[in-house]
């Protein structure tokens, strides 16, 4: 039996804050080089596009709302436009896989998303965070049970979180029993509260990339941005927030299913690619000693009920003109869909 062996590139880089052709024109460069380099995947952090919030930890939102609000909106992406066609269309003209961090502009409203995207430019999957963490969610919406997904490419079953996500132990076991085989696991720099709060740093959260690695039994390849001078300057206004938010902050990783770092690290302040080759083979020797959600588990006492279903806020029955209801797909659903999702929705909650 063949497993997948290739090579992955781990972006640690900052992003040009607030500017998202420019972070794209950046970001075309560094799958260009990933691919020259031999990479079949390359993986961007915690929105990337168009930078991380950093704003929003260091003052109040009635201050910042003015100055960033707008301008970050804006700058966020939305699939189907033109900057999202030049994205997939470097995928596909580098021919490399790419996972994509990005502030994802959906109608009035932001997410934190991850878009994987095939090397023949295709939309793989698109995710969101399920829950943005702390401040995050005066910002971004919600994600729903859909987005804990695995989904099977040409280089192995993949799958996404963002940040401390990887510290849900519910969400990681759902990813787990879906046979993951390389985690994409974005991060958006441990630059901030350097002092202050341990949990935000660099051995904590590189820590939870390396033990998804072990619990899971799969490759993750962990990109961390880093917070450039620029921003720092853009986003700080006095000595205090100066002191909180610090450049830097760059540890992007690549953990073997041991647990083991496959690469050297690059400084916390230097900008680049690291890279790893990976042997897919390699994870059914970790699964021999403990595979989670098979031989390991124990479903007789623990058992995790994972709802998939994607949750609207509406859902429009009603046909479109012209359209026989086989033929209508309008927004998603049929009387009889509707029906089905009414009685799941009324179990889950029973």
């Amino acid at each position: 039996m063949e497993h997948p062996t290739f090579k992955a590139a781990a972006v640690q880089a900052a992003p040009v804050f607030l500017d998202l052709d420019a972070t794209l024109d950046k970001s075309i460069s560094l799958i260009e080089e990933a691919a020259r380099n031999g990479a079949s995947l390359i993986a961007f952090p915690e929105l990337w596009l168009p930078g991380y919030p950093w704003y929003a930890w260091l003052e109040a939102p009635a201050l910042w709302m003015a100055k960033f609000s707008q301008r970050y909106f804006d700058n966020s992406l939305e699939y189907g436009t033109p900057q999202a066609d030049r994205l997939a269309r470097a995928a596909k003209e580098n021919n490399i896989m790419v996972s994509m961090g990005l502030s994802e502009r959906s109608g009035g409203s932001l997410y934190i998303a991850q878009w994987l995207i095939g090397s023949d430019g295709k939309s793989i999957s698109q995710r969101r965070k399920l829950k943005p963490t702390h401040v995050e969610r005066i910002i971004y919406g919600e994600g729903d049970g859909s987005d804990l997904a695995v989904v099977d490419t040409p280089l192995g079953r993949i799958g996404s979180l963002c940040c401390w996500e990887h510290l849900q132990p519910l969400s990681k076991y759902a990813m787990y029993a879906q046979n993951e085989q390389v985690h994409v696991a974005a991060w958006p720099s441990f630059s901030l509260y350097e002092d202050g709060a341990y949990a935000l740093g660099m051995e904590v959260n590189t820590s939870a990339s390396r033990i998804y690695a072990v619990e899971g039994q799969c490759f993750v390849v962990a990109p961390c941005a880093t917070v450039s001078p620029e921003m720092v300057q853009e986003m700080c206004g006095d000595d205090l927030q100066r002191q909180l938010l610090k450049p830097g902050g760059g540890h992007a990783r690549i953990f073997g299913p041991d647990g083991r770092q496959l690469h050297e690290s690059l400084p916390a302040d230097v900008e680049g690619l690291v890279y790893a080759d990976l042997d897919l083979g390699m994870i059914s020797m970790s699964k021999v000693a403990g595979d989670p959600a098979g031989h390991y588990s124990r479903p007789d006492a623990t058992q995790l009920v994972h709802h998939r279903a994607t949750r609207r806020p509406v859902i429009d029955t009603a046909p479109r003109p012209g359209a026989t209801p086989t033929q209508d797909s309008n927004a998603g659903a049929s009387p009889e869909s509707v029906n089905v999702a009414a009685e799941a929705l009324a179990n889950s909650q029973s």
